[in-house]
Parts: C-alpha cells; sequence; structure tokens
C-alpha cells in the first residue's frame, strides 16, 4: 500500500481533474506556530488550502489526553466540508518537505473514513524544483458535505495501552528522535523518558538520504524485527511524529497498526505512571 504521489502526478491531476482534488498545505513549527500559515499566504501550490495543527488537526489541550488531542470527528468533518471535501473528493496533503504534519492529516482522514488520501513526496520543496508554479491567491472553495465512518479500531487509549503492555498482547513504539526516548534530553515535557515497554523507531528513519520516503522494500527491512502478526502500537510525544511510522508500517505490509493519540505526553499527565530510560 502507498499512499505518496509525486509532483508530476499531481500537477496532471490538477490538469485534467481539478474540480474534484483537493490539495491541503499544513506546514507547521512547534517553535513558531504562526509561520506556516505565514509561509501559505507567502506562497504556496495554486488552489492549495490550509489547516494549522493547533487549530484544525487537534482538539483543545486538557488535563489528560497529551499536548494534541484527536479533533471532535464531527468538528473534523464539517471542517472538512467548508474546504471542499466530500467523501469522493481525491485529497493530496504536502508540507514543507517530508514533515510529521502532512502523515497527521493523513492519519485523521483515514481514521474518520475517507479512501481517497494521498501525500505528496517531498513537499512543497519538490513541487518547486521540479518548476511547477507557486501563488499566493487564496482560493474559495466550494463548501461540500462530508460524512465521517469512524475506524475506532484505529486508536488505543492509555488503559488499552496499559492493559497491552501488562499482558504482553502488543509492541508499543516510541517514533521520537533517540535522545529522547532515552531521556537524555526534553525541550518540551515535565518528565524525560519513555513509556516502559517501548521501542524506540525515531520517525525520520523512514525516509531516506534525500528526505524522500523509503519504498515498501526499504520499509520492510526497516522494520523486520517486528513481527506481522503483533498488534503494534505507535506513540510519540503527542501522537503527531506517530503518524510517519504508522503510515509507514501499512506501506511496508503491518496490518494491525494503531495509534496511541495521547501519547508520551498524555501518560505522564498521570502522576503514577511511570517512565524509563533504558533502551528496550
Amino acid at each position: 500500500m502507498s499512499v505518496l504521489v509525486s509532483s508530476e502526478w499531481l500537477a496532471r491531476r490538477l490538469k485534467d481533474q481539478p474540480e474534484n482534488t483537493a490539495i491541503i498545505d499544513v506546514r507547521f513549527s512547534l517553535a513558531d506556530p504562526e509561520a506556516g500559515r505565514m509561509a501559505y499566504e507567502k506562497s504556496h501550490i495554486p488552489g492549495a488550502v490550509y489547516l494549522d495543527l493547533n487549530k484544525d488537526l487537534s482538539g483543545p489541550v486538557q488535563t489528560h489526553g497529551g499536548n494534541h488531542p484527536l479533533p471532535d470527528i464531527n468538528d473534523f468533518a464539517e471542517k472538512m466540508g467548508e474546504i471542499g471535501i466530500d467523501n469522493e473528493t481525491t485529497v493530496v496533503i504536502y508540507d514543507q518537505d517530508n514533515d510529521m504534519f502532512s502523515a497527521r492529516l493523513w492519519w485523521l482522514l483515514h481514521y474518520a473514513g475517507h479512501g481517497h488520501v494521498y501525500i505528496l513526496d517531498g513537499g512543497l520543496a519538490s513541487w518547486m524544483r521540479q518548476g511547477h508554479v507557486t501563488t499566493n491567491k487564496i482560493p474559495v472553495p466550494e463548501v461540500k458535505q462530508f460524512k465521517p465512518s469512524v475506524r475506532a479500531n484505529k486508536v488505543v487509549h492509555i488503559d488499552g495501552v496499559k492493559e497491552r503492555l501488562k499482558n504482553g498482547s502488543a509492541v508499543l513504539l516510541d517514533s521520537r528522535a533517540r535522545d529522547r526516548y532515552l531521556g537524555k534530553t526534553e525541550p518540551l515535557y515535565a518528565k524525560a523518558g519513555h513509556i516502559p515497554g517501548a521501542k524506540n523507531y525515531f520517525w525520520k528513519d523512514v525516509l531516506d538520504e534525500n528526505g524522500l520516503w523509503k519504498n515498501e522494500k526499504e520499509l520492510a527491512s526497516h522494520f523486520k524485527a517486528l513481527s506481522k502478526d503483533d498488534e503494534i502500537i505507535v506513540s510519540c510525544g503527542s501522537g503527531v511524529s506517530a503518524c510517519p511510522n504508522v503510515l509507514a508500517l501499512k506501506m511496508a505490509g503491518y496490518e494491525n497498526v494503531k495509534l496511541y493519540p495521547g501519547s508520551f505526553s498524555d501518560w505522564i499527565s498521570y502522576e503514577e505512571n511511570e517512565v524509563e530510560t533504558d533502551a528496550e
């Protein structure tokens, strides 16, 4: 399974079937939350609309649930309709390069039951390298209706994670950088380390030396220590950088892959939960 498309594919699609194609720009910076929107307003792929990680792709932060909770599914579906997406629309998502935010929106739409969602491999940078045009014109999409059909079995929340870790019925992955996983550095949260039992698979390792997505064969080799018979739960800091690993696992042929949306930021919101700093 691959959901990646090239700049050439998208350019042809916009020429041949623009009326049934939605392009979404999700550039974002955790360090500067307004940077992505400002970059979009300056220059973007023609026809693209902008969605913000914090405002559009996440729900309100509460005591528990992590730093980027899943949005309310009905609010999310309404927002998709407002930007011109119904259940039959072909959706293409892009970031600046290949970053975690395009995979987050891909996962949300997949979770909501949409069946025609793709990621532009290489993002806006690739589009521009290929000589395709950009614009600063903000489109006004035709409003449509997206009816969600939630794939509830694609998520596992904290009680389910605890139960599976206790009885050994699932494998938990941590998608953050190695030093964060080991608790050597923690720029965002009050506690450092990882959920006990989690194995570290840094999400950027699904990309090659040029920053493009590895192919199915390369991804299968990357995840070869994991059994396709196991349930695999993917986590990170707040359920965002886990999404590239979810997608990569599916591309590599793993079927029983789920997201822990709250991830480490949810885990440490419960004072009694222990953290680990040794590799597992």
